[in-house]
């Protein structure tokens, strides 16, 4: 008598494809590890991509033949239109930071603010009590070294960031020269369909315009009104102070309020009631209300999402990812979304496809 012996599971085609998934993880892995150094230039070069599309079609028309050449001038424009103005602007905040140094010494002595003690009492118990709790010339010192420290930091960092620059200019070329073909590997590789496709491209070009061309430019206006408001009032390094004003309005909550509100209390603490009550009032009713205006106009009717998800995805893309999580943290919410659109419609279909199956077997 014999008997039949079962299959057994782990076949030679079924090892072989273990192995090549356990091989496909660990290369998937080691790709990441490779190309997480440049993440940073891969996103801006791919952000600066979807923005000088236009710029690059009119020179592809101009330059039908020679491609190379009209990617390399969008590179150029691109560049010079970013480098110029960010060079002038970062080095005016250089020194504007040193000359802070200065004025912070000057508004820590005590004789200067010994009118303010003498106009409201209630300020001298608190003097008092700050003289008793913190040792103020340590912590000056204390300050002094840390500034040293960040000196060296903010060396290496802009050595990081000259890097940076360099491989998102260089991928920036071959991201223009190459977009269609680079579009056609990847609908190659998505299990999408072309519409599903396009979906998740449109939700990727709304919205990094929504990012740059609203939330980004929004910010550098609201960090520009700050900072005209602060050289017409003579107050110290306005054009610092308005970068870190437009740093900050890209946080959904606060933001540049974080700096004129306290500069507005230094005014009416110093007894420049009118500078103080003119400061209040500008940034209220302009910087803080500029958003509602230019936003709809910049965006118009491109994605908007609610304020607790971008909240949330801007955040957490900084968290993650640093300063280039601000772009990153925004496109992954959009994928998300579109991903989940895209579910919804295939759930929706394969229901209405089962219900039509159902009512011609009742038939």
């Amino acid at each position: 008598m014999s008997t039949r012996s079962e299959d057994p599971w782990l076949t030679r085609e079924r090892l072989f494809t273990l192995v090549l998934a356990g091989a496909s993880v660990v290369v998937g892995w080691l790709c990441w590890r490779l190309v997480k150094p440049f993440v940073p230039a891969i996103t801006w070069a791919l952000v600066l991509t979807v923005l000088a599309h236009p710029l690059h079609e009119r020179l592809l028309g101009m330059f039908k033949k020679w491609p190379s050449v009209s990617a390399a001038l969008a590179v150029i424009a691109v560049t010079l239109a970013i480098a110029l103005p960010a060079t002038l602007v970062v080095r005016q905040m250089g020194d504007e930071a040193v000359a802070s140094i200065e004025t912070a010494r000057k508004l820590l002595d005590a004789d200067r603010w010994e009118p303010v003690i003498n106009r409201f009492p209630q300020v001298a118990k608190v003097k008092k009590w700050i003289e008793r709790e913190v040792d103020l010339d340590k912590q000056v010192q204390q300050v002094s070294g840390e500034v040293a420290k960040g000196v060296r930091g903010a060396l290496h960092r802009a050595i990081e960031m000259a890097i940076t620059a360099l491989v998102t200019i260089f991928l920036l070329f071959y991201f223009m020269r190459d977009k269609y073909r680079i579009l056609r590997v990847l609908d190659e590789l998505v299990p999408l369909s072309p519409s599903e496709s396009e979906q998740v491209r449109d939700n990727i070009r709304n919205t990094l315009a929504a990012v740059v061309f609203g939330t980004l430019a929004v910010a550098v206006v609201q960090g520009t009104l700050g900072g005209l408001m602060f050289w017409w009032l003579d107050l110290p390094a306005p054009i610092l102070w308005g970068a870190v004003m437009a740093i900050l309005a890209i946080l959904p909550l606060f933001g540049a309020a974080l700096i004129w509100v306290p500069a507005a209390a230094y005014l009416a603490i110093d007894g420049d009631w009118n500078k103080a009550l003119l400061l209040t009032a500008w940034g209220t009713l302009v910087v803080g209300l500029i958003d509602n205006l230019l936003y709809p106009l910049l965006v118009k009717n491109r994605l908007r999402f609610h304020t607790v998800p971008v909240f949330i995805s801007v955040l957490g893309g900084i968290f993650a990812f640093g300063a280039t999580g601000f772009v990153l943290g925004p496109l992954v919410l959009a994928m998300a979304m579109a991903l989940i659109d895209i579910w919804r419609r295939r759930m929706a279909l394969g229901e209405i496809e089962e219900g039509v199956n159902e009512s011609r077997s009742m038939k």
